[in-house]
C-alpha cells in the first residue's frame, strides 16, 4: 500500500509483513514481491533461488543443476529431485564413467575423479533420491519435498566444487607464490662462531696434514 506516495509494507496482527523491494543491481531493477513471517522469507515473487557457482563446470552440468534449482524455487520438488538426478548423469557422461545404470557408472566415476568418501558415498544417496522422485511410491526417503531437494542440491555443488574447482583455485593460488631466481637467494649471514654443535670447518693447511702456523 502506498502512504504520501511511498510504498509502505503491509504489517498484519500476527505480524506477518507483505510487500516490495527493488533489486539493488543496476543491471536489473527488478520488483520484488515477498511474504515475511516469522524471522523469514516465506513466499516471493520472483521467487528466490539457490545460489550456484559454475566456474569451471561443463554446461550440460551446469544446465542440469541449474533447472533443479529453478524446479526448487517454483515448488515442483519432484521436477527437481529428478534434475538433480540428472545432474548426476550428466557428471558422470562428462568425465567418461561407464556402467549399465547410475549405481555402476557412479562406482566407476570414483575411479576418475578425486573425491572424499563421503561425498562419494553422497552420490548414491542423490541417485536413491532422483529414483523415488520417478516412482510412484518413496522406497528411501519419508518424502521428496521441500528439504530433501534443497540438501539434494547443496550436496551436489560441493561435489561440483570438488571435481572442476578445487584444482584451479589450488592452481591460481600457487601461481600467486613468488619464485626466487639464483640472483635472488638471501646470502646467510656470516656470524664469526660455530653454534653449539656444529663443526668448525676445516683449515685448508690442516687437511694437507700441514702444521697451522702459531
Amino acid at each position: 500500500m502506498t502512504q504520501g506516495g511511498v510504498v509502505q509494507d503491509m504489517v498484519l496482527s500476527d505480524n506477518s509483513v507483505f510487500g516490495e523491494r527493488r533489486c539493488p543491481n543496476p543491471a536489473y531493477k527488478t520488483l520484488l514481491f515477498f511474504a515475511w513471517q516469522n524471522g523469514q522469507v516465506v513466499d516471493s515473487h520472483p521467487s528466490l533461488c539457490i545460489d550456484f557457482d559454475a566456474t569451471n563446470v561443463p554446461s550440460s552440468v551446469v544446465s542440469a543443476l541449474q533447472e533443479a534449482i529453478t524446479c526448487h524455487s517454483s515448488g515442483c520438488f519432484i521436477a527437481a529431485a529428478i534434475m538433480v538426478r540428472k545432474t548426476l548423469e550428466e557428471l558422470c557422461r562428462e568425465r567418461g564413467a561407464t556402467g549399465n545404470n547410475l549405481k555402476e557408472r557412479i562406482q566407476t566415476l570414483g575411479n576418475r575423479v578425486v573425491l572424499p568418501v563421503d561425498l562419494l558415498q553422497g552420490l548414491d544417496d542423490l541417485r536413491l533420491l532422483g529414483n523415488d522422485a520417478a516412482h510412484i511410491e518413496s522406497k528411501e526417503y519419508d518424502q521428496v519435498g521441500k528439504e530433501e531437494v534443497e540438501v539434494g542440491i547443496e550436496l551436489s555443488k560441493e561435489v561440483l566444487k570438488a571435481v572442476y574447482q578445487y584444482s584451479a583455485l589450488l592452481a591460481r593460488l600457487r601461481g600467486l607464490k613468488k619464485t626466487l631466481n639464483a640472483d635472488e637467494a638471501v646470502p646467510l649471514p656470516d656470524l664469526g662462531y660455530c653454534p653449539a654443535g656444529a663443526r668448525q670447518p676445516e683449515s685448508r693447511g690442516a687437511r694437507s696434514g700441514a702444521k697451522e702456523p702459531h
